[in-house]
């Protein structure tokens, strides 16, 4: 597999899923090593100084004002380590961790954190030896991803606990086993392993491109159930699309088009109302909205990917270290608090456009008859389900980052839970993916009792073969879990980037 290599531009969104799911290795450009190495000679010729910096010869939070002698700056740096390790509940999967150090070595490489190169180069050993932290899910509130960071930075310096190979070990033993030794944090390192937003910036990227992913599928989703229905394609014609020019609006009216080529519903004869409910009329607006959204959210993401977000910050530039507030990642927190809502508004259409194909389904007596002896008739009663899912998530919808108390003795008096809205938006959308997997199983299973069989677009054929093919060899005492599970996985493969 092709390395990842860290350069002077850092890295994009796809290099975060290659390296935390694919496993890939990571390389880092000598360039880069250069600059760390300036951010890093700042930090010495301040050490000695009488000036106060945050951080190096101060304490944290309420203690910024209180002085940390030459002598103790050695012994501080684990100290920095170990009192913020406060992280709680199940542990975030191995993908999230890799991808949380990733973001945490990106934001290093610009030089701005001021750590020695070895804090940086022992988490990039690390991932490329599979040493995996263990990460408490629940601790960071947005301003720095403390406590999630000092869980990786514990097993950097030997502390804490990690998983290599399928075992939970000691730090310590994790990385003997993986030949490497534990790192000896400098004055400074261990803030700037720990004062950055690795938990939100790592995972959001995931995130971000499982949203993606979704995205098209909801097209996919609508366009089935347009076959099903015999719908009006008016909606999506290029000439309608452009008449509002929102790239986004344009882009899913284009994929629906794509989908249906070929389709018997081009064909006026096939059409069986001359205008859909808006369930139906405006899948351009509201995918549309999404993929607007997304590419916002992607935005902001990549931005944080490779910020300098450490306070204080070393500037290369004018060689000073800057008190400032950049670990504070509210556009991004917002953008995902924004995603769920327009989540919402695509699970409410599913819905209602399910609850078209459940009428036509069940008011009509010769189709619902002719299902009989069909294998696997579960999607009537799926129904159900997709509206329990599709109301928990209009209440996943409400903002997160509105919520946060202020801590440490009011000094820390803002936050953003940039964590939270990124794991709140993930159950999101695999809430919306079962919504929209059961509406397209409900959509064939109109499809499969209409004679003779309809002629199909392009991709609503290839999507109603491999269901049909699940609903035909699933074992006959298989549950609608197990059949939306697998159809869920099996159109894991055919979705394609929005």
């Amino acid at each position: 597999m092709t390395p990842v290599v860290l350069d002077a531009e850092g890295l994009v969104l796809e290099d975060v899923y290659r390296v935390a799911v694919d496993r890939a290795r990571l390389d880092v450009a000598p360039a880069v090593l250069e600059r760390v190495e300036a951010g890093r000679a700042i930090v010495d010729r301040a050490i000695d100084g009488e000036t106060l910096i945050y951080g190096l010869n101060t304490g944290l939070g309420h203690l910024r004002d209180a002085r940390v002698s030459r002598e103790q700056l050695m012994a501080y740096q684990t100290r920095i380590v170990t009192a913020h390790a406060g992280g709680v509940g199940p542990d975030l999967p191995d993908e999230d961790v890799r991808a949380i150090m990733l973001a945490r070595v990106a934001g290093m490489a610009r030089g701005g954190s001021g750590a020695h190169p070895g804090a940086m180069l022992i988490l990039v050993h690390m991932l490329n030896a599979g040493i995996h932290p263990i990460v408490p899910e629940v601790g960071s509130v947005g301003a720095a991803d403390l406590m999630s960071m000092a869980a990786i930075a514990l097993v950097a310096i030997g502390l804490g606990q990690a998983r290599l190979g399928g075992e939970v070990l000691p730090g310590a033993m994790a990385l003997e086993r993986a030949g490497l030794s534990p790192y000896v944090l400098q004055p400074k390192d261990g803030l700037a392993m720990i004062s950055a937003n690795g938990a939100a910036i790592g995972p959001g990227a995931l995130v971000v491109l499982e949203a993606e992913r979704i995205a098209a599928l909801a097209d996919l989703a609508g366009a089935l159930t347009l076959e099903a229905i015999g719908g009006n394609l008016s909606p999506f014609d290029p000439e309608a699309a452009a008449a509002k020019p929102i790239p986004g609006q344009i882009a899913a009216a284009a994929h629906v088009r794509e989908l249906l080529a070929g389709s018997r519903l081009h064909h006026p004869d096939t059409v069986r109302s001359v205008q859909d409910p808006l369930s139906f009329r405006v899948m351009p607006q509201v995918h549309g909205a999404l993929r607007e959204c997304l590419a916002a959210t992607r935005q902001a993401v990549q931005v944080e990917l490779n910020a300098i977000d450490d306070n204080p910050m070393v500037s290369l530039a004018s060689g000073r270290l800057i008190s400032n507030g950049n670990f504070h990642p509210m556009v991004m927190a917002l953008q995902f608090d924004a995603l769920r809502v327009v989540l919402a508004h695509v699970a409410m259409l599913s819905e209602r456009r399910m609850n078209k194909t459940g009428n036509l389904k069940f008011g009509n007596p010769e189709l619902f008859l002719g299902g009989i002896g069909v294998p696997h008739d579960v999607s009537g009663l799926l129904t159900y389900a997709a509206a329990t899912i599709t109301s928990e998530l209009k209440h996943l919808a409400a903002p997160a980052t509105l919520h946060c108390p202020p801590l440490d003795y009011d000094v820390e008096d803002h936050a953003t839970l940039a964590p939270l809205t990124v794991q709140l938006t993930r159950r999101a959308l695999h809430h919306l993916e079962t919504v929209l997997v059961t509406e397209m199983l409900q959509a064939v299973d109109v499809l499969r009792m209409m004679q003779p069989e309809p002629r199909l677009g392009a991709g609503t054929s290839a999507a109603y073969d491999a269901i049909c093919e699940i609903l035909e060899t699933a074992a006959r005492e298989a549950s609608s879990a197990e059949i939306v599970e697998a159809t869920r996985q099996a159109l894991a493969g055919r979705r394609r980037t929005a």
